[in-house]
């Protein structure tokens, strides 16, 4: 069976255009310092070389993950790279749509496609544990601790999900990764010099503001 999510789709389809026009104005960017090195103007920074660039460009598609459809001719003397429009196409077709296979004949598509996802949902939540909240694997031998751990984890893991839920609701840019990135460079600190003991916090930019609004919570007072 073959189910769809046209939304899902759409996202996907933007993205991946997004990524691929990005690739084009490096390939351009990358391919004039070349030509104004050629025409006697190096510009700033160390001198590029084809070899430099094809390494840089394919760095870029590796991160976006399209190799398949966009390559750099590593082979080639000059810098050059392809975009091959039968592979975007297919890629496109592919957008939102999900296979499944199964010997289960006593369900109907929709409740097999559910279940599914619900199994899916909770597999990217033992990633997101493992990687975005990096709780690392604790071994324990009393019952009351396996328990205490396993409700850390569920509780991080709920805080992570409204934290997404809300900067979705709010069209924002960020992922919950990079959210708790962002944030996590906001510090508090305590000095103590003799008698005295001195409290701080790093003054928020306005991307951390703008993200404890998206959020929906109070932006932290410096201590009095």
């Amino acid at each position: 069976m073959v189910a769809q999510n046209r939304e899902r789709a759409a996202e996907q389809m933007a993205a991946r255009r997004r990524k691929i026009q990005r690739l084009e104005q490096l390939g351009e960017a990358l391919a004039q310092r070349l030509d104004n090195q050629d025409a006697g103007q190096p510009g700033r920074g160390r001198r590029s070389s084809d070899r430099t660039a094809h390494r840089r460009f394919h760095q870029h598609v590796l991160n976006y993950k399209l190799t398949g459809i966009v390559q750099a001719d590593l082979g080639a003397e000059t810098f050059r790279y392809d975009i091959y429009e039968a592979a975007w196409a297919a890629a496109e077709r592919l957008d939102g749509k999900l296979l499944l296979v199964t010997s289960l004949d006593s369900l109907d598509a929709a409740t097999i496609v559910e279940r599914y996802r619900a199994l899916a949902d909770i597999e990217r939540g033992f990633r997101v544990l493992k990687s975005d909240i990096q709780i690392a694997p604790v071994y324990h031998r009393l019952p009351e601790r396996t328990r205490a751990h396993a409700l850390i984890c569920f509780l991080a893991l709920l805080l992570h999900r409204v934290m997404r839920q809300r900067l979705y609701d709010a069209d924002s840019d960020h992922s919950p990764d990079k959210a708790l990135r962002t944030l996590r460079r906001i510090q508090r600190h305590k000095v103590h010099l003799g008698d005295q003991t001195y409290e701080g916090l790093t003054k928020p930019t306005a991307e951390q503001l703008d993200l404890f609004g998206q959020l929906g919570i109070s932006v932290p007072q410096q201590p009095a």
